[in-house]
């Protein structure tokens, strides 16, 4: 028997660390690690030792004999990764040259590589104990902090601008992922660490100064990650009823700045524009039954508002085709075992479904095959037959309008015959996060990110930036690992170079500054 990586790995490698066979990949050390969508275990390798399984963070890594009929497929697909993996490896007949599959993925700008981390080279005499000011209590923070205070003698102090910490974990994750939530409480242990303070709700460029915070530290980290939507940039945008994904987000996990009637499920159709994990992700409590919510940490006014919904229907709209949708397969794969909703491909192009069936297994388009087909009738009220839900995908569909009056009737889209109305009562916009400007830093408005070099704010001394803010809005939990390891690094390199500038405030005199100024 051997154990099998599920839906929710987070992908930070912690299992790769104490695997005694290294039977899971792609690991740090390789540069597939970071592109592929989870991790896998091989299972010609695995000796059935269980310690991958102990150290999950998220519980994602089960044995395959005890895997539930929803997560059996995982067996195969942590197979399929090796057998692929072998056969790239395979001499080329014609060339006589070998090709390794993990050469041949393209990692894009924004990866950063693990190597082996700066930081371990530099011993903490090397340099006084530091003061690090952290802004942000999510991911990408908490593995920057985890990193100074088991590498080095510093001092942390935590800053988060909401009245609880916790990040993207706490208000980003969907409430029907619990595992994946649990990788907050890898991070709450070191909110009460001998070396750390926290201070809530206390805004950088609000409450204090990047200036005043600097003043009391020999360096800050901003991990504010990327605090609002991308926009689609069409008439009717504005619309009451068209409410984004990250708004949507918020407010089934109780985010304390949106409001509890923020959302309105009185439509029976709802258009998703996107289709990336979070479109899957409200798509998905949209039309699950309200009662499998009840017993998770979902927000009571959602819960309770998701009873009384009228929603029958979810369209989730790609601009392009199944073969380049956004999603991973393992997210997909959850919604063909979401009882009581049917799935539904819009065969409005011939191309659609020609490319579903031409995917080879390893593909997110072939995890379509066997999902009925039809040209859908836009006419016909709602949902699917025996009043169960449905969830219809439809590709090659680009959004150009949300027509309506003071309400919303239809989303307009392009796309396969020529330009249709989609009858809707809602639409949810969830085609990506962005960045805002910080107060007091550099910003590239192209980008939504801070200018940086290896972590170190472009132009500001001690200044440092790590996760979305740094490098986009790409990447799950664990890539925020490899990110702030780099950034950890350069700072202490910076450290030992005596570049960081000192500090005119001590830690009483911030503190001090904290309770006055607390909102």
């Amino acid at each position: 028997m051997a154990f099998a990586i599920t839906q929710t790995c987070c992908t930070d490698a912690t299992c790769v660390a104490v695997c005694p066979v290294n039977c899971i990949h792609p690991t740090p050390d390789e540069r597939a690690f970071g592109s592929t969508e989870m991790l896998y275990v091989d299972p010609k390798a695995c000796i059935d030792c269980g310690a991958c399984a102990d150290a999950c963070p998220v519980d994602a890594i089960l044995p395959v004999d005890s895997l539930t009929s929803g997560q059996q497929e995982y067996a195969g697909i942590n197979a399929a990764y090796f057998e692929q993996s072998e056969n790239a490896s395979q001499p080329d007949a014609e060339a006589g040259t070998t090709s390794a599959a993990s050469d041949d993925v393209d990692c894009g700008p924004n990866f950063h590589a693990w190597g082996e981390p700066t930081f371990d080279r530099v011993l903490p005499s090397d340099f006084r104990p530091l003061r690090v000011a952290i802004v942000g209590t999510g991911p990408a923070g908490m593995y920057a902090a985890e990193d100074l205070l088991l590498h080095t003698r510093s001092e942390v102090t935590l800053v988060d601008r909401l009245p609880v910490a916790g990040g993207l974990v706490r208000y980003g994750v969907a409430p029907d992922h619990p595992a994946t939530k649990k990788m907050g409480d890898a991070f709450a242990r070191f909110y009460t660490h001998p070396r750390v303070r926290m201070h809530l709700g206390l805004e950088v460029g609000t409450n204090v100064t990047a200036e005043e915070l600097a003043a009391h530290h020999d360096a800050v980290i901003y991990a504010v990650g990327a605090a609002t939507d991308r926009r689609l940039g069409i008439p009717g945008e504005d619309r009451t009823g068209s409410v984004s994904a990250t708004t949507f987000v918020a407010w089934y996990n109780a985010h304390p700045e949106v409001a509890p009637d923020a959302v309105d499920l009185s439509a029976e159709r709802v258009v998703v524009v996107g289709n990336g994990n979070v479109a899957l992700d409200v798509a998905r409590i949209l039309v699950s039954d309200p009662e499998t919510l009840a017993g998770t940490e979902i927000a009571g006014h959602a819960l309770a508002e998701l009873r009384r919904s009228k929603v029958r229907e979810v369209v989730l709209l790609g601009r392009r085709g199944p073969e380049h949708a956004a999603y991973t397969r393992s997210e997909l794969l959850a919604l063909k075992h979401l009882p009581g909703v049917d799935l539904l491909v819009d065969n409005h192009d011939p191309r659609i479904g020609a490319t579903i069936d031409a995917a080879g297994p390893t593909e997110k388009a072939a995890v379509l095959q066997g999902v009925a087909r039809e040209a859908v009738d836009w006419s016909v009220p709602a949902g699917a037959a025996g009043g169960r839900r449905r969830m219809v995908f439809r590709f090659c569909s680009t959004p150009v309008e949300v027509c309506g009056d003071e309400g919303i009737r239809a989303v307009r889209v392009t796309g396969g015959a020529g330009e249709l109305d989609i009858p809707a009562g809602m639409a949810l916009r969830a085609i990506g996060y962005r960045g805002v400007p910080l107060a007091g830093l550099p910003f590239d408005e192209a980008t939504g990110t801070v200018p940086h070099e290896g972590g170190r704010v472009t132009g500001r001394p001690g200044t440092y930036v790590v996760g979305w803010i740094k490098r986009g809005p790409s990447g799950g939990i664990g890539a925020n690992r490899t990110c702030a390891a780099e950034t950890v690094g350069t700072l202490l390199a910076d450290a030992v170079a005596g570049a960081l500038p000192t500090p005119t405030g001590g830690p009483k005199a911030f503190r001090r500054l904290a309770r006055r100024r607390r909102r």
